[in-house]
């Protein structure tokens, strides 16, 4: 057989190769800085800076949507990709709002319902991870609300009312918001998925939407994100509750009338 020579790398080849394998690890490294929000959020927790907690949450929220959509700008999705970040979820948006949620808000009430709920909460992220590596693709819709959303709806609800909760009421009602963050990410009820959002023709509505956001958050940051973490929450039951009367409705109009009067 005709042998092949090694053709020698030119130098010019050299820095592109090195590139390349920056941007194959870039992803990664978000994924670690989430990872480290996470973790960091834990810590804060325990020493009682739940607002730096719910504060890191949040960042880790930013860095886990930038690492999927640089993943796939750069052609350097993978395997190992997808089960580092879902590990990373589960630190950063299971566990760590679990803990939170438990020290901030669940400690007045009885304890072991306390933990109970915050275990829950845990347990049903991990499970609505499992089932998205399942399901992983180019999904339009989530099937159950995804972890970053539950996760971010306790650091939203911390961050705005800052002290915790010493009312046994109020941690009762607490405890059923978990409960309830839990059943909806392990339930059927889709969610919009914000991975297909492009700036399309109305790109300068989608940029003008943004800014106003942006300017929303850096003046008013309590309200504008516990308004966007809890509506993020209700769209779910709310579309799935609408496409319900929508069909009972189309139901009913198909329905032939009947006359009591007439004779049989």
């Amino acid at each position: 057989m005709e042998s092949r020579e090694q053709v020698p790398e030119t130098e010019s080849e050299r820095p592109r190769r090195r590139l390349g394998r920056s941007i194959f690890i870039l992803p990664s490294l978000f994924t670690v800085g989430n990872i480290f929000c996470g973790y960091y959020a834990i810590i804060a927790t325990m020493r009682g800076s739940f607002d730096r907690a719910a504060a890191a949450i949040g960042v880790a929220i930013i860095l886990d949507s930038l690492d999927g959509k640089i993943a796939r700008l750069t052609n350097s999705t993978s395997l190992f990709g997808l089960q580092l970040d879902s590990l990373a979820d589960v630190i950063s948006f299971g566990i760590a709002p679990s803990i939170l949620a438990f020290f901030w808000g669940l400690q007045n009430v009885n304890h072991r319902l306390g933990w109970t709920a915050a275990f829950t909460f845990t347990i049903c992220g991990a499970m609505r991870l499992a089932r998205f590596n399942v399901q992983a693709g180019s999904l339009k819709h989530f099937v159950g609300m995804p972890i970053p959303a539950a996760g971010g709806a306790i650091a939203a609800i911390v961050y705005f009312y800052g002290e915790p909760i010493s009312n046994p009421i109020y941690a009762s009602v607490f405890v059923a918001a978990i409960c309830l963050l839990a059943f909806l990410m392990i339930s059927t009820i889709k969610y919009n998925s914000l991975k297909n959002l492009t700036l399309g023709r109305r790109s300068h509505l989608t940029i003008l939407v943004i800014a106003l956001l942006v300017a929303l958050i850096y003046s008013y940051p309590d309200w504008t994100l516990l308004c966007l973490a809890l509506g993020y929450v209700i769209s779910g039951p709310a579309v799935r509750l609408y496409h319900f009367m929508r069909h009972r409705k189309r139901t009913s109009d198909k329905l032939p009338l009947h006359d009591p009067l007439e004779n049989h």
